[in-house]
């Protein structure tokens, strides 16, 4: 039983696979198939027996028995090699799974890319050439919209639109930042002679800096995920990595253009070409995705008869607006990324439990193997002897400058502290620093470099490999001693229970009526406004019946519960709360101050028992209630679960639980 729960069998197979795999690639290579033509008759027979036509595109092969079995290795190579490909880096994530031991300590994608390192070394050993290689179109066009449909569709919604402002500042700004200063650097340094004699000019080092200013924190977000750290500091990091691959390759994408265009034809119009250019593509694919978005749950509408179905629209529209923003040579990344962040909702009331279900599985299962498919592929990038050149001066000083520059996270967040009612503590602003991993996207725009262009192409992709292995392997190795002791503030492990939620929205709906009264437009205040307008507008175009129907028949009830227990609550706390706002008689009674000054007939808060009184009741007072709740010295009153119901009905205009 201990050998069946040791990874011992699944590294057999693994090295038993791996083996294999490189000696039929060894054999195929070094055994090419003959193709010889067959005689035939008029009559349509052949003069030596029956001939065999393998549908390879390899021709007919003459035979003169008939064989019992034929080896048809090149029929099937590349569906095989793939499905291999597949099965080994599965089989390096389970025996990681299995072995527990090596990933306590070392994250998993460093752990992938040291097994990429060992099942590179076996094919060079069997090979003797570096045979498989992490190919631009397979990781742009198969791998990378999986990882990225999946964030952007569970991305949780509320947390990433109420930090929104920030995050899009660390992805433009921080991004333009990166890539600008380190491209900058390394050409001023080169200009001092640091770097010996290379062929190189101002815009090949900026394009360099673009494709390096990629971040890929996977490893630092499974630390998070690990030792729960407060949900700010996730969201910012992993909605600035989201983000931040799209604006990459947007400003790659405009650096590789001047680029071509030369630096002699680069002048002040075409420097703001290249800014108007950066704004449309940017903001055209989003603009794509947030389309696709409507159309994807539309057609979720209509699938209340055929839920069959549901699961494969998901994927086939989401993954038909990231080549539909390609062809436009607009930003594919962020288009996939909206689409999936704009339909979660919407979709997942249309369709049914079980296509939600299925939908959530299989979206982790394409980007969980993709990413591993991703890291290994990178281990045995390095097995490659024709990327390595070598220049200690450029090496070094591209790893310091990718360090030091990521201090623009302090700046940038010293500006949004300004105007952040949560400030973003200065142990959380290290963090985020030191999170900027590069990874996959940076490798493969490296890849997608023209050699005809960049002379100096197998020195930059040498150089982003290990900027990669660096950051990701001692960086991410570094990065959960780094949360430990600085003592990161770290969130609640258990989910929130149904009271807590519904408290949640209620103190939500103060936040409103306080801005509101306090005469400024803040963040919660824009956010009721959208409510408003999706339920009106938004949510009757894009859900179905039932589901709409359901969600008001939940609230409702709620809703004629909170009423009930806020009459209820009225009738006692009513006096006190009109008391505290009286000019005092001493030795007079409360309550016979609070009936002369507000008569019953007036306002009847204790005797009201219907709707539009209470709302009557509670409008004419809300101001004075909640002066009183927020200068009251017992604050444990107004913090209390007793008085969240009235708290719930102070809603601007009375529009409260919906």
């Amino acid at each position: 039983m201990k050998l069946l729960r040791s990874p011992a069998p699944a590294l057999l197979l693994l090295g038993l696979i791996s083996r294999a795999w490189a000696i039929s690639v060894r054999n195929s290579r070094s055994s090419p198939v003959t193709v010889a033509a067959a005689d035939t008759t008029h009559s349509g027979n052949s003069t030596g027996g029956n001939t065999t036509a393998e549908n390879g595109g390899h021709g007919a092969a003459a035979i003169t028995t008939l064989p019992i079995v034929t080896w048809k290795w090149h029929h099937v190579e590349l569906p095989y090699l793939i499905t291999l490909w597949v099965l080994v880096c599965w089989l390096v994530k389970l025996v990681l799974h299995l072995y527990k031991r090596l990933t306590i300590e070392i994250p998993e994608s460093a752990m992938l890319i040291l097994f990429g390192f060992i099942l590179g070394g076996m094919i060079w050993g069997a090979d003797k050439a570096q045979t498989f290689a992490l190919q631009p179109r397979t990781f742009f066009f198969f791998l990378l919209p999986q990882i990225i449909l999946d964030a952007g569709y569970f991305m949780p919604n509320k947390l990433f639109f109420s930090n929104m402002g920030a995050i899009l500042i660390f992805a433009i700004i921080g991004t333009v930042w990166n890539a600008v200063a380190v491209g900058l650097s390394l050409y001023g340094v080169y200009l001092g002679g640091a770097m010996g004699n290379l062929d190189i000019d101002i815009l090949q080092f900026m394009l360099f800096g673009s494709l390096l200013s990629a971040v890929d924190p996977v490893a630092v977000l499974a630390v998070f995920e690990e030792v729960h750290v407060n949900e700010v500091l996730f969201i910012l990091v992993f909605g600035e990595s989201l983000l931040n691959d799209g604006v990459t390759v947007v400003l790659y994408n405009v650096c590789d253009a001047f680029v071509s265009l030369g630096a002699d034809k680069i002048n002040a119009a075409e420097i703001i070409k290249g800014i108007v250019s950066f704004l449309v593509v940017a903001f055209g694919g989003s603009l794509i995705g947030v389309v696709f978005a409507i159309l994807l749950s539309l057609l979720t509408r209509c699938t209340k008869n055929l839920q069959i179905i549901e699961p494969g629209f998901i994927f086939v529209v989401s993954y038909l607006s990231y080549l539909t923003a390609e062809m436009l040579s607009l930003s594919s990344i962020l288009a996939i990324t909206f689409c999936g962040v704009c339909c979660q909702k919407y979709v997942n009331a249309n369709m049914a439990e079980s296509s939600v279900t299925t939908v959530k599985y299989a979206m982790k299962v394409l980007a969980n193997g993709s990413e591993t498919i991703i890291f290994v592929f990178l281990g045995i990038s390095a097995i490659d002897p024709n990327i390595w050149v070598w220049n200690t001066g450029f090496i070094l000083l591209t790893v310091l400058f990718v360090l030091v520059y990521r201090i623009i996270v302090f700046v940038l967040t010293w500006m949004l502290n300004r105007y952040r009612l949560i400030p973003i503590e200065i142990i959380d602003q290290v963090i985020m620093s030191y999170g900027g991993l590069r990874g996959g996207v940076a490798y493969g725009l490296a890849v997608l470099l023209d050699q005809a262009k960049i002379k100096e192409k197998n020195l930059m992709l040498c150089t982003t490999l290990i900027v990669v292995y660096f950051t990701v392997i001692l960086q991410g190795v570094t990065m959960k001693p780094l949360v430990t002791w600085l003592k990161v503030k770290r969130s609640s492990k258990s989910e929130l229970c149904l009271i807590e939620k519904l408290q949640n929205r209620a103190f939500d709906h103060i936040l409103v009526a306080i801005e509101d009264i306090s005469g400024q437009i803040g963040h919660n205040y824009m956010r009721e406004k959208w409510n408003k307008f999706e339920e009106r507008f938004i949510r009757p175009l894009l859900m179905k019946t039932s589901a709409r129907k359901s969600q008001d028949q939940l609230f409702n009830v709620f809703h004629q519960l909170n009423l009930k227990d806020a009459i209820s609550y009225v009738a006692e706390v009513s006096v006190s709360v009109l008391a505290s706002g009286l000019d005092m008689v001493p030795g007079a009674d409360i309550a016979s101050q609070a009936s002369t000054r507000c008569p019953t007939r007036k306002l009847p808060l204790v005797t009201c028992q219907s709707h539009r009184g209470l709302k009557f009741a509670v409008t004419c007072h809300f101001r004075r209630a909640l002066q009183w709740s927020v200068s009251s010295s017992e604050r444990s009153d107004v913090e209390s679960p007793r008085f969240i119901p009235l708290l719930t009905l102070f809603e601007h205009k009375n529009a409260f639980m919906r």
